[in-house]
C-alpha cells in the first residue's frame, strides 16, 4: 500500500468525480504519496497547521502502471509518484489525519504496527 495525505476539498472532489487528483498533479504532472515509514514525516513537512486532512491508503497494484518510485532530493529517499488520478477503487481505506494539541501527527490506530 502507499499512502496520500489529502485536503478536504481534494477528498471531497474525488468522492464526487470517482477519480482523486490535486495540485501536484496538475502543477509537477504526477500525485506526490508516500510510503507508510514516510507518513508522518510527509505529514509534519508540508501539513502542519493543517485540519481536516483525510489519509488515503491506495492498493498500488490496481494502479500500478502510473506508480513511480523517484528520488527526492530534499530527502534523500525515493517516493511513490502517481502519473494520472487516482481510480477510487485503488483506494481501499481512509482516515482522519489528526494532529494532537502541539500539531504533530499520529497514524491512525488500524495502520498501526503495520
Amino acid at each position: 500500500m502507499i499512502y496520500r495525505i489529502a485536503e478536504a476539498e481534494d477528498w471531497l472532489a474525488a468522492r464526487r468525480s470517482g477519480h482523486f487528483a490535486s495540485a501536484d498533479l496538475a502543477l509537477e504532472g504526477f500525485i506526490h504519496c508516500s510510503e507508510y515509514n514516510q507518513i508522518l514525516a510527509t505529514g509534519e513537512r508540508y501539513y502542519k497547521g493543517q485540519a481536516g486532512l483525510t489519509l488515503l491508503e491506495i492498493d498500488e497494484t490496481k494502479i500500478a502502471p502510473i506508480v513511480k518510485r523517484e528520488m527526492a532530493a530534499s530527502r534523500n529517499e525515493m517516493f511513490p509518484h502517481i502519473f494520472a488520478p487516482i481510480p477510487l477503487a485503488a483506494i481501499v481505506r481512509h482516515f482522519d489525519f489528526l494532529a494532537d494539541a502541539d500539531g504533530r501527527f499520529a497514524l491512525p490506530a488500524a495502520l498501526l504496527g503495520m
